[in-house]
Order: C-alpha cells, then sequence, then structure tokens
C-alpha cells in the first residue's frame, strides 16, 4: 500500500516506549515533540503503532502521548484482570497524570472511541481536562456497530476457544474485511498486527477485551448525551466504506450530535490512519488550526 506519510517500523517503534506501573501491571507508553499535549487513544485489536504514519508529523507540531492499553500490545496482558471501558479510561488518565499533564486534545480511534466518549462524560461532570476531541472510525452509537464475523464468534459463550485458534491467516481475513478495496493492508503491516496481538499469550484475553461491545450499550445513553452537552470542539473524520462504522455511523452522528463537524474520506476503510495517514492528518490539523483561529481574538483582548 502507498502512503505519503514514511512510517516506523515496528521495532524501531518498540526501542523508543517507556513503561509506568498501573495497578501492579506494566504499561508501555510513547511521547514525542513539544507543545500542547495530544492524547492518541488506539483500536482493537491492535496497539498504539496504528499511529506510527502520524507519529512524527503531529510531533512537529504538538506532544504527543499514546499507551498500549491494558491487554494490547506490548503492555502487560494478565488473563485474570477485570477488562473494561471504563478501566481503560482511568489507565489513560492515569498516564497524563504520570506526565504531568492536566490538559490534552485527544485523537482516538475504534475501541479508543469508547474509551474517549468516557473521558468525555467525565470531562463534563468535572474537573475539565480536555481541550478539542478527534474521533476516527468507531462505534460511538451501538445500535450503528456492524461486527465482523470474529468479534461475534468471540463474544459467544465459547469466545474463549474462539481466541485461542486466533491466526495470522484470521487476522489477515478479518482486516482486509475492513479495508478499503483500494487500501489494502500490505503483508507487513499484517506482520506487525499479528506480533502485537500475539505477544505475551495475547489471545488468551482478546474473549475478555471484547466485551468492550456489549460494555457500549451500557453506557451509550452516558456517552451520546455527553457528546451531546459537551462544549469541549468535537470532530469526526471517517472513512466511508467501513462496513462496520462507515457512513452509516457518521448518517447517526449527524441526526444526533448538534452541529456536527464531519470530514468524510471516500474510498477508506476501517483503519484511515493507516490506509490515508496524509488526508488524517490534513483533516486533523485544519480541525485544530480552526480551533486556534478562533481562541485568538480572546487571547490579543487580555
Amino acid at each position: 500500500m502507498s502512503t505519503s506519510l514514511s512510517g516506523i517500523a515496528l521495532e524501531d517503534w518498540l526501542v523508543r516506549a517507556k513503561t509506568f506501573e498501573y495497578r501492579g501491571q506494566m504499561i508501555r507508553y510513547w511521547t514525542a515533540g513539544q507543545g500542547e499535549p495530544l492524547l492518541l487513544i488506539h483500536g482493537y485489536p491492535t496497539a498504539a503503532w496504528d499511529w506510527h504514519y502520524l507519529w512524527q508529523p503531529l510531533a512537529e507540531h504538538y506532544q504527543v502521548i499514546a499507551c498500549d492499553m491494558m491487554g494490547f500490545g506490548y503492555s502487560a496482558k494478565p488473563q485474570d484482570y477485570d477488562y473494561s471501558l471504563q478501566d481503560q479510561a482511568d489507565l489513560q488518565l492515569a498516564l497524563l497524570d504520570h506526565l504531568g499533564v492536566r490538559r490534552c486534545h485527544v485523537l482516538a480511534h475504534d475501541y479508543g472511541d469508547s474509551v474517549a466518549q468516557e473521558l468525555l462524560a467525565r470531562d463534563l461532570e468535572g474537573p475539565q481536562r480536555l481541550d478539542s476531541m478527534c474521533f476516527l472510525n468507531g462505534g460511538l452509537f451501538p445500535e450503528t456497530h456492524h461486527p465482523v464475523m470474529m468479534q461475534k464468534l468471540l463474544l459467544s459463550p465459547l469466545g474463549f476457544f474462539f481466541a485461542r485458534m486466533a491466526s495470522r491467516p484470521r487476522l489477515a481475513k478479518s482486516m482486509r474485511e475492513v479495508f478499503g478495496a483500494e487500501t489494502q493492508p500490505a503483508d507487513e503491516e499484517l506482520d506487525a498486527f499479528w506480533q502485537l496481538i500475539t505477544h505475551d499469550n495475547g489471545p488468551a484475553v482478546m474473549h475478555k477485551l471484547i466485551r468492550y461491545i456489549p460494555e457500549r450499550r451500557v453506557y451509550r445513553d452516558r456517552w451520546v448525551s455527553a457528546m451531546q452537552q459537551t462544549e469541549v470542539p468535537m470532530r469526526v473524520i471517517d472513512g466511508a466504506d467501513d462496513p462496520v462504522s462507515g457512513a452509516h455511523m457518521v448518517a447517526r452522528y449527524r441526526e444526533l450530535v448538534p452541529e456536527a463537524d464531519v470530514v468524510m474520506l471516500e474510498d477508506i476503510g476501517h483503519y484511515p490512519q493507516i490506509e490515508a495517514p496524509r488526508l488524517v492528518l490534513d483533516a486533523y490539523l485544519e480541525f485544530r488550526y480552526r480551533l486556534a483561529e478562533q481562541r485568538q481574538p480572546i487571547s490579543q483582548a487580555g
């Protein structure tokens, strides 16, 4: 797959990792750049490496921060852990506290969108820590989320069995189903995804992590209400051809969220930051530049 941005090889990415302890478990995280903090939250079933094409370009403007969440990538994957989106939100806040970051902007994808929605709900309750929120393809509304077959199997009573049957060919099939027809993942990317998933016996916890799908239904009203009531500026950048959370999800977003700010990426699937990183970068920077311009008169007046 061709891209106009240079990525970071997985082995080079791992070398840059730092660690901190969260609830007795080791979490790997990354930071780069200077400026306003920008928290990047990855999706399921991959990891923070999903942002590798955007990492350096964003670091030229902001202090970028990302971690592999509990159960993902190179972070701890305890088998007896109570995985939840609420806990992952706690983890993100713990990371910010570890770094001494009081306020930040957020760019999230997929599973990370749900974590970000919880952060948005908490921000509404106070204390306020968010300066903006940008969502890439994700299940913002459970009624529009269309899980792939492997996700359905993992959610079944035999999910633990299907998790142990995970393989690179099955992963490749699932990934190719959600990428755009003209932006399919390269073999090297699939190899990296598989390495991230299988590190530290990752398949053994996949059926526990997948519980985020029913958890989204539990918190649906809380999170939709937060998106409707928040004063935090929001944008959705969405790959329209995504069968999981593409154009149909955006249509629902426009129905429910006042003055919806949406950028649609035609012919792009579920992983726009990998399929079309330059388009995502341009759309995100335009969003942030506009916010900065809106704040400028207030700054000058002071």
